[in-house]
């Protein structure tokens, strides 16, 4: 079997954009997928992903835009291989001229590359292929190339912690039954995340039966436990056991001798506030003093799942079950606030004391729902209030795959009077219809003041009201602010410029947020 080349695998990708519908999506990737060695699987599903199996290799876009004018090969060579070497090296150069010499990788890796492959690699790079094959539909491609139930693959996805690896064992066809994947500690499966309604009783009528959790915005954690040893892993699994020794030694003193728990780590204030997300985040950055970041910076573990403990695995147990033994083993204690079956005039009081306590939300979670790792379960709800500005666009980006050829991720900005000018804050792609692609795609190249290869600039006139979870400090804005979590609500025809809110209103909800607006005691 020859290697795979990248542009077997661009095609391939342009042409999963390009059908409509799942089922044509799911066949053009399982004859694709069904084509790869073995060594090449993981490769092939990481791209199609969107992803690297290196994660991030250190590529700004600086770096990436001069890189870009190499002049692209009139022929394709590049095999999927040779493009993950390339980029195994640039992820391990570092050190003093280490981004010139990201460059110059980048430059040889590009030169042997196509236009069409340069445009994907660069896309790749950034995040930006969002052609409508991502992980979930992959898996259903992998099951049909591999002639399995995708129920099975999906199943196995969950326990090992990602598609690549099953895939691999999957079209290799050595383990038909993928029983090598199975719940283990100290190998953490993808954690279960929450679709959205807009109040309590959408959720009741959605659910059932259900408990209300406050909604915490601090790190995902998940713990895991066998005999005297501990380990905590991120929501991206990864290892961050060296960071928190607060929540490696509540679980050491739990009964259990194994144990996997699913929770939140918060900075909080004395009084028992949360601190900002970012805030929390210092705790795991990569140079730590962790001792003195610790007396600087307490994190406090809060727990609201339990997965396994001793014998028993429960991930497939109905909430019900799975909190009361989360109860037993920790004795009540490190627990997330949680109230279950609620009464109407109960699940508003609930609510109304998250918020005053400085939380998101609340979270409703159907009793009878077993633990849908790694998706959107329809078994968990988020509820909670978004605050929203309204903006001005200031360029706005081409988009790939189904949306190639619209304008698609805005550039956001807020009004600066002092400066008589905008502020950036952010960029999202997200709560766009296709009828708003296509309307602000018009408008924009109306308003074009200039463009690059990816980005058109556009005279600040149009404003946006944008929903956004929070303002988190930012050193890469000018404004030293940024939105976290934006998307589009609508565009405010009705307002002009003038009325767009200003960079100081932002940052008195930074401020706000952050409790350095409050008087000193």
């Amino acid at each position: 079997m020859t290697d795979t080349l990248l542009a077997d695998l661009v095609a391939a990708s342009r042409g999963v954009g390009a059908a409509g519908r799942r089922l044509d999506k799911t066949n053009r990737l399982a004859a694709f997928l069904g084509h790869l060695a073995p060594h090449e699987v993981e490769i092939g599903v990481a791209f199609l992903c969107g992803s690297l199996l290196q994660g991030r290799i250190g590529v700004g876009f600086a770096a990436l835009r001069e890189a870009l004018t190499t002049p692209a090969s009139p022929a394709p060579g590049l095999t999927l291989a040779e493009v993950d070497r390339a980029f195994e090296r640039v992820a391990a150069t570092r050190g003093a001229g280490s981004t010139a010499a990201r460059v110059r990788q980048l430059r040889d890796l590009l030169a042997r590359a196509t236009s069409d492959e340069q445009g994907f690699l660069a896309r790749l790079l950034f995040g930006e292929i969002r052609q409508g094959a991502l992980e979930s539909v992959i898996t259903d491609a992998v099951a049909r190339a591999a002639g399995l139930p995708a129920a099975r693959v999906r199943r196995a996805v969950m326990m090992a912690g990602g598609l690549g690896p099953v895939a691999r064992v999957a079209l290799a066809g050595t383990d038909p039954n993928l029983s090598q994947f199975s719940l283990r500690v100290f190998h953490p499966v993808q954690p279960m995340l929450a679709r959205s309604a807009d109040g309590v009783e959408e959720a009741r009528a959605r659910l059932g039966a259900m408990v209300l959790d406050y909604k915490l915005d601090g790190a995902r954690i998940q713990v895991h436990k066998d005999a005297t040893e501990v380990r905590v892993f991120t929501r991206h699994l990864r290892d961050v056991t060296a960071a928190v020794p607060e929540v490696v030694e509540a679980a050491g003193m739990m009964p259990a001798r194994r144990l996997i728990l699913d929770g939140e780590v918060l900075a909080v204030r004395p009084e028992g506030t949360p601190l900002p997300f970012q805030v929390t985040m210092r705790r795991f950055g990569r140079k730590l003093d962790v001792d003195e970041l610790r007396r600087q910076l307490p994190l406090t573990p809060f727990f609201f799942d339990c997965l396994a403990v001793d014998a028993q695995d429960l991930i497939d147990d109905p909430l019900s079950r799975r909190a009361a033994v989360l109860a037993d083993v920790t004795g009540g204690r490190s627990l997330v606030p949680r109230t279950v079956s609620p009464g109407i005039d109960e699940a508003a009081a609930f609510v109304d004391e998250a918020r005053r306590a400085g939380h998101e939300g609340v979270m409703a979670k159907a009793l009878d729902a077993g633990y849908a790792s790694g998706s959107r379960g329809a078994g968990w709800l988020k509820i909670k209030e978004a605050a929203t500005l309204d903006l001005i666009v200031l360029a706005a980006e081409w988009g790939s795959g189904r949306r190639r050829g619209w304008l698609s991720n805005l550039h956001l900005g807020a009004r600066d009077p002092a400066r008589n000018s905008f502020v950036m804050l952010g960029k999202t792609f997200k709560g766009l219809t296709d009828e708003r692609l296509e309307w602000q795609t018009r408008r924009f190249l109306e308003l074009e003041i200039g463009r690059d290869q990816y980005t058109v600039h556009v005279r600040p006139e149009v404003v946006v009201e944008v929903a956004f979870n929070d303002v988190q400090a930012s050193p890469q804005y000018p404004g030293g602010v940024a939105l976290r979590f934006a998307r589009v609500k609508r565009y405010r025809e009705d307002k002009t410029p003038a009325e767009a809110d200003t960079i100081e209103t932002v940052r008195a909800m930074h401020r706000r947020a952050t409790g350095r607006d409050r008087p000193s005691s």
